[in-house]
């Protein structure tokens, strides 16, 4: 195919804010994993595909499966999509407690 680009599993695209490796995003609507630390603006390649320990809000209880949405203004998965306002980012591939800070999410990779 002559229009062919890449998968999309990692694209490279500027750092909306200064970025940890590891720390999850949202950038318009593509959801991703940064690969490395980066300054705001610098490109970084993120992960879009795959599964990821993120953390999660500490009071959900979170079940094998479960959709997940990203609380922007935590910075964290949560089950509540907020009545719309959070986006779909994941599904749940384990299960993680309510006392629990963290959980296993098969990235959408953007909703």
């Amino acid at each position: 195919m002559k229009n062919f680009i890449q998968n999309g599993d990692n694209l490279t695209l500027p750092a909306p804010a200064a970025i940890a490796s590891g720390e999850a995003t949202l950038i318009g609507a593509i959801f991703g994993v940064a690969s490395n630390d980066a300054a705001s603006g610098v490109p970084v390649a993120f992960a879009t595909t795959g599964v990821f320990t993120l953390p999660k809000v500490a009071v959900d209880n979170v079940t094998l499966g479960a959709p997940l949405y990203w609380d922007a203004a935590v910075k964290k998965v949560t089950i509540d999509d907020d009545t719309g306002a959070n986006p779909k980012v994941g599904v749940a591939v384990a299960a993680a407690a309510a006392s629990t800070t963290s959980v296993a999410v098969r990235l959408n990779g953007a909703f």
